[in-house]
């Protein structure tokens, strides 16, 4: 057995009720001893490893179709499908199957699953009852063919018998020939009757029936049979929209006759499924999985086929890039490829990858770089669905050709980014849909988030610093451009739809980025800018600039803070709260969220701000509580900075000099007189932490002078300064700058003593000459005070 027989791939059913790729490799049918058993095995062509093993039970149904599917259930929620490269692969593990199971191969479905009828009156049919036997296709017998179908639809063993005998006899070919019959006598009930049994036949959701209903020879006698709705007054002209109105172009001629034949059959069956039948109930809502499934293969056959031909992508994407290719022919080359991306759309993971990689390959992005610019809005529109489909499955692959681009290129504008951010704020449509999905396109590629699985661990780094540099510039544009003034230069609706945009955009850097932007909005000061939006005369447009100051204050960066509180860039905020005038809005509310944030996050640089330049603003908002809490919370914080500052002051006083044990005292200024060192120039016996003293400290040092000695200061005016106010051995215990020679001058004045203090307590830098002569005249080279 040749490889290419046994070659297969694996799919799983999810629970979205879609095939999952689950690998390619080559299958076998052999006994393994651990499950006691013959199993099906598949084992990856690509390392050999084991993807499936399986082993064939007695009981499980196994449903052959379309004569290169096996489908089977693993478990009770678990289908599963091999498709086969050749059928002869397929007939031979089928015979394996029905080999252990006792089954003719010949049949397409190994067993017969019995289900609990809802209905009472088919429980008299027991599951091993005979044949079902049709009744003769007849003009008259139409009525009779429905009600017997209608009844054997609700059990699955009767509808497993009742698509055998349909398929055994070749009943859908009778019926279309009762089918023209009826069109050619004008019988209506007839044709209603015959659009029952084809829908009730669809429900059956039997592969081989699909097979036979959608060959060429029959598709469009079953799409008229289906234009007969009872529930209609008219019928339908799908037959007429498919064969006239619905033209197949080729962009690129097709040799291969099998990919041509499978595209119309693709696109036809389509059709049935999303327009001609109608729309599913509840009840039937799981009865179609088969058409889909049949759809589904046949999509993934279609893209299998083109990638497989080593002309066709190349020859389409060289006529996309030509400037001679006329903008008629362009469009339907671009609007073929976004069908092909649609049908590649639905391939699994691993198939997609290897799908936009040959499209990468194959200079796709720089194709779209000269549709997206185009004036014509279907190629325009499609160019943008396919940017989108590759974006969403691999944003990498769109960054890495923009870092190529801008290493190669000095033209910012020739910029793949940029030239999706130009085509959005250029979007002349009304409601701006094409400019809505280029943010979107956008969004993803500026997320960080899809960055950090890439296998390029710079590509964050490189590309966020890219496109800083060369895009945002480009994005900000129409807003600065607006914003010149005080107030918005344009209000238009589509204007402010723009804006909008651009500021979602900003918003989501903010809260992604971190350096990048910040650098941008302090640079260009354009929170200030931004808030000029806040006097829009749009409530949408005021939001979007809130919700954007919002953003920047949630991060509760000090740099921010500063940033807002020197520009004073709460003012704008305020006005409008002011004149929106307390109406129960969702402006009112979103700024009452943002102070109650403020409270609640206890920025304090913040609630300073705003308490202290708008808190008499704010006092008169009384229908919540939200400004007095702020109000309070801005006392509490300080109180704090108060005692704060009273503890370190009470820290100064405990480490210099002054004890409030007399004996202590006493002892200490003993030892400390008796000592020869000399203190050199600028060193302070009180410590670095004293510069934070006030007059608060001159006024406690009084106080402590006072009860140190017994009596007022001023009563001992011959031992300090005059006045009263200080003890000029006082002055020369604080301050070692003074010379330790020399008595006190009886003459000093209130002044030089003030400055004495002064000097000790938050002057440390070195002493000028000039100071010098003074200490010398207040001090004595003979005799130093000391306190009785």
């Amino acid at each position: 057995m040749t490889d290419t027989r046994r070659r297969v791939k694996l799919y799983a059913l999810n629970v979205d009720r879609q095939w999952d790729d689950r690998g390619t490799g080559h299958v076998s049918s052999t006994y393994v001893d651990r499950l006691k058993g013959i199993s099906l095995l598949v084992r990856a062509e690509a390392d050999g490893s084991l993807l499936l093993e399986s082993k064939i039970l007695p009981d499980t149904l196994y449903q052959k179709q379309q004569d290169t599917l096996i489908v089977w259930a693993e478990g009770d929620n678990f289908d599963l499908a091999l498709s086969f490269q050749e059928k002869a692969g397929c007939d031979e593990i089928w015979e394996k199957i029905c080999q252990v199971q006792g089954k003719d191969p010949s049949v397409d479905i190994t067993q017969e699953v019995v289900e609990e009828s809802e209905d009472e009156r088919y429980d008299e049919m027991p599951d091993s009852g005979p044949p079902i036997e049709l009744p003769p296709v007849e003009l008259g017998r139409l009525e009779e063919i429905k009600r017997l179908i209608s009844s054997n639809i609700s059990s699955s063993t009767r509808k497993e018998k009742l698509a055998e005998a349909i398929e055994n006899e070749c009943y859908i070919s009778k019926l279309m020939d009762v089918f023209h019959m009826c069109e050619d006598l004008s019988n209506m009930d007839g044709l209603h009757h015959l659009y029952d049994i084809m829908k009730t036949i669809f429900l059956l959701n039997k592969n081989a029936l699909f097979e036979v209903m959608f060959a060429d020879d029959l598709i469009f006698d079953i799409v008229g049979c289906l234009e007969y709705d009872p529930s209609t007054t008219a019928p339908r002209k799908h037959r007429q929209y498919l064969r006239t109105m619905s033209k197949f172009k080729e962009v690129i001629p097709i040799s291969n006759p099998e990919l041509l034949a499978k595209i119309h059959q693709t696109y036809r069956v389509q059709y049935i499924q999303d327009v001609v039948l109608p729309t599913p109930t509840v009840f039937e809502d799981n009865m179609l999985s088969a058409l889909s499934s049949f759809i589904f293969f046949n999509k993934v056959e279609i893209v299998t086929l083109i990638q497989e031909d080593e002309k066709f992508l190349p020859d389409l994407l060289g006529l996309l890039t030509d400037e001679n290719t006329p903008d008629a022919k362009r469009r339907d080359l671009v609007l073929f490829l976004k069908e092909y991306c649609n049908f590649a759309h639905s391939l699994q993971p691993q198939g997609k990858e290897s799908f936009y990689k040959t499209l990468s390959s194959l200079g796709i992005l720089s194709a779209l770089e000269l549709t997206l610019p185009s004036d014509d809005l279907p190629t325009k529109t499609a160019s943008i669905d396919i940017l989108t489909y590759i974006v969403e499955f691999s944003p990498s692959v769109v960054r890495e050709y923009t870092l190529q681009q801008a290493s190669t290129s000095d033209e910012e504008e020739l910029l793949l980014i940029n030239v999706i951010i130009d085509q959005m704020i250029t979007d002349t449509d009304p409601e701006l849909g094409r400019a809505v999905q280029l943010m979107g396109i956008l969004k993803i590629l500026i997320d960080p988030e899809n960055m950090l699985a890439s296998s390029n661990k710079s590509e964050k780094t490189d590309f966020l610093t890219n496109f800083y540099k060369h895009s945002i510039h480009v994005l900000i544009a129409p807003l600065l451009a607006n914003t010149v003034s005080n107030e918005p230069a344009k209000d238009d609706c589509q204007t402010v739809q723009l804006l909008g945009i651009i500021l979602e955009l900003l918003s989501f850097c903010v809260e992604h980025h971190s350096y990048h932007i910040k650098n941008c909005i302090l640079t260009k000061d354009l929170l200030r800018r931004i808030l000029v939006l806040m006097k829009s005369s749009h409530t949408f447009l005021v939001l979007c600039a809130l919700r954007f100051m919002r953003k920047i204050i949630a991060l509760k960066d000090e740099f921010y803070n500063r940033y807002i509180v020197k520009g004073n860039l709460f003012a704008p905020v305020i006005d409008a709260f002011i004149r929106n005038n307390g109406r129960y809005n969702l402006l009112d509310s979103a700024v009452l969220e943002m102070f109650e944030f403020l409270k609640l996050e206890d920025i304090k640089s913040l609630c300073s701000h705003v308490v202290e330049n708008y808190g008499k603003v704010l006092d008169e908002v009384d229908y919540v509580q939200t400004f007095k809490a702020l109000k309070l919370k801005y006392n509490q914080n300080q109180d704090k900075l108060r005692d704060r500052d009273k503890t370190s002051i009470d820290s100064v006083l405990r480490n210099s000099r002054f004890r409030r044990d007399q004996r202590q005292l006493e002892e200490e200024e003993e030892m400390w007189f008796n000592e020869e060192d000399e203190f050199e120039e600028g060193e302070a016996v009180v410590p670095a932490n004293a510069s934070i003293a006030s007059n608060i400290i001159a006024k406690k040092i009084s106080s402590e002078l006072d009860s140190l000695v017994g009596k007022p200061v001023g009563d001992r005016k011959n031992e300090g300064c005059s006045g009263g106010k200080a003890v000029g051995a006082k002055a020369s215990l604080m301050n070692n700058n003074l010379s330790s020679s020399g008595p006190l001058s009886p003459t000093s004045t209130d002044n030089k003593c003030a400055a004495l203090f002064n000097k000790a307590l938050v002057d440390y830098e070195g002493d000028s000459d000039e100071e010098e002569e003074e200490v010398g005249q207040l001090l004595s080279p003979h005799k130093r005070p000391r306190f009785s």
